[in-house]
């Protein structure tokens, strides 16, 4: 009589139940479900076109958010321990922001509230090529508006895809929310070290981003949410 111990691997796969018997490994499962999640967001544009206009505006904001050190050190001369005091502020001060912007969403609605963010986060990539270069005040203002918008932003978008995800299928699609979001955020580093390497300038480094909001913009401004929301199976709120 052959035991358990006595099977090939394969063999013994073979002779458990289909739940025991993973027919893909984890990682390869995981990219399939991706591309699963991603192939059914077909039958839902909005929340497709939402997702195309968050992968520009966010990766602007995470350029900004990691370049920032680089552009306060080696462009603006300043120093190591004022820019981590600056980095500090900014945290603080994004807690600050997520509150007021979730009361101006209330209000205005989670759309239009982001619409606003990505216009000043647009300001303030243009504001940072004009601060003087060893002014420390000029700099540690400039991170405080970038905490102000830096949490309210993040904050609404990810409430207002929630409520485009089809419900019921929350899990799957902002694991595909997550994979686009880490999987396209060395964009919007390339595009600043390659103008960096073309100008020797960081201050054009820094304003090339703005191509970012203003794309993830336009795309934002076309997508209908209340269709997207209605078409998820979503009851929509008063303002959105």
């Amino acid at each position: 009589m052959v035991g358990l111990r006595d099977l090939p691997p394969r063999e013994l796969a073979e002779g458990l139940p289909p739940e025991a018997a993973p027919e893909r490994g984890a990682v390869r499962g995981a990219f399939a479900q991706l591309h699963d999640t991603f192939t059914e967001l077909r039958g839902y544009p909005q929340t497709l076109l939402f997702l195309l206009a968050y992968l520009f505006f966010n990766d602007g904001i995470q350029t900004v958010i990691g370049s920032s050190s680089l552009y306060g050190s080696l462009e603006l001369g300043i120093s190591q321990s004022q820019v981590l005091l600056t980095f500090l502020v900014v945290q603080l001060v994004a807690v600050g922001g997520a509150l007021l912007f979730g009361r101006v969403a209330a209000r205005f609605g989670a759309w239009r509230t982001v619409l606003g963010g990505l216009v000043v986060w647009t300001l303030v990539v243009g504001v940072a090529y004009f601060v003087p270069a060893r002014v420390f005040a000029a700099f540690l203002a400039l991170g405080i508006l970038i905490g102000l918008v830096m949490g309210g932003t993040q904050a609404l978008t990810r409430s207002l895809y929630s409520q485009l995800v089809p419900r019921g299928r929350e899990s799957e699609f902002f694991s595909l929310y997550q994979a686009m979001e880490r999987g396209t955020s060395w964009f919007g580093t390339l595009i600043f070290g390659v103008v960096h390497q073309l100008t020797h300038s960081y201050r054009l480094s820094i304003v090339a981003l703005v191509a970012f909001f203003v794309v993830g913009g336009v795309l934002l401004a076309r997508v209908d949410v209340r269709e997207g929301i209605r078409a998820a199976g979503n009851e929509a709120p008063s303002v959105v």
